[in-house]
């Protein structure tokens, strides 16, 4: 199993996941002429993929999934609140998933995990490939009993990073968007990201990849100063996916 960020922020999000025989997107944050190009960057052809599973319907993480699915006829996998959120266009070949029921794509199987964070009825991911196990885990609020239980034993993780508290406290943001974004629907702060780590423990983590960090409201060097600790500071185990650009192919073997 190998794994990719387009890019990963406030403004866009797309994780792609490849085994020897199947390819899948998760989320597309990116308009398609972008998500295209970073694709290309990472010599994958959107035309192979097996579909797009989504875990919500923020802009940041849908905004080019209709245009990408209707261009390369692709199957698009969803929750029925994400469904019902986004009224996607009739043409499109919707498969509708039900939170913590696994389901199987190719090479994959795929359980949709409930996590709490404000959108209609958003889940994260585990994608299994025969003996490894990737976790994608962003874009929630609080670290669940539920969360700790569906994540442990991954041999990689894409964990949420957005913010430092401090940041966010003294940053440029309204109250009540700092409000949301540290409340119980929102986003991991460094802070919580150490404590599910912790919690989970990281022994058989060979992958560990910080995620949806804010450009606002924290920095690469204090995410990755804060995670570092938790992996014996061994650095290979540890990368930052950023806004700006692709995160190169990762492997779990």
């Amino acid at each position: 199993m190998r794994f990719a960020s387009l890019g990963s922020g406030s403004r866009g999000n797309a994780t792609l996941v490849s085994s020897a025989g199947t390819h899948l997107l998760v989320d597309c944050g990116f308009g398609i002429r972008e998500a295209i190009r970073r694709m290309q960057t990472l010599a994958m052809d959107p035309a192979t993929l097996a579909g797009i599973l989504v875990t919500h319907e923020h802009i940041d993480h849908v905004r080019g999934v209709p245009a990408l699915a209707r261009r390369f006829n692709l199957t698009v996998y969803m929750t029925v609140g994400t469904w019902l959120a986004l009224k996607p266009d009739p043409v499109i070949e919707v498969v509708l998933i039900t939170p913590e029921d696994t389901l199987s794509i190719g090479d994959f199987d795929i359980t949709p995990v409930t996590v709490p964070h404000d959108a209609r009825e958003p889940v994260q991911y585990l994608i299994q490939a025969g003996a490894h196990r990737l976790g994608l885990l962003t874009d929630l609020g609080v670290v669940t009993p539920h969360v700790l239980e569906r994540y442990r034993q991954c041999d990689a993780l894409f964990i949420e990073c957005n913010h430092d508290s401090r940041m966010l406290d003294y940053g440029p943001y309204p109250p009540s968007l700092k409000r949301r974004v540290s409340g119980r629907l929102g986003h991991l702060s460094n802070r919580q990201a150490v404590e599910l780590l912790q919690a989970l423990g990281t022994d058989r983590l060979q992958r560990l990849v910080a995620s949806h960090l804010s450009e606002k409201n924290n920095l690469p060097e204090l995410a990755f100063e804060a995670l570092r600790p938790l992996l014996d500071n061994d650095e290979s185990r540890l990368v930052i996916a950023q806004q700006g650009r692709t995160v190169d192919w990762q492997s779990v073997s």
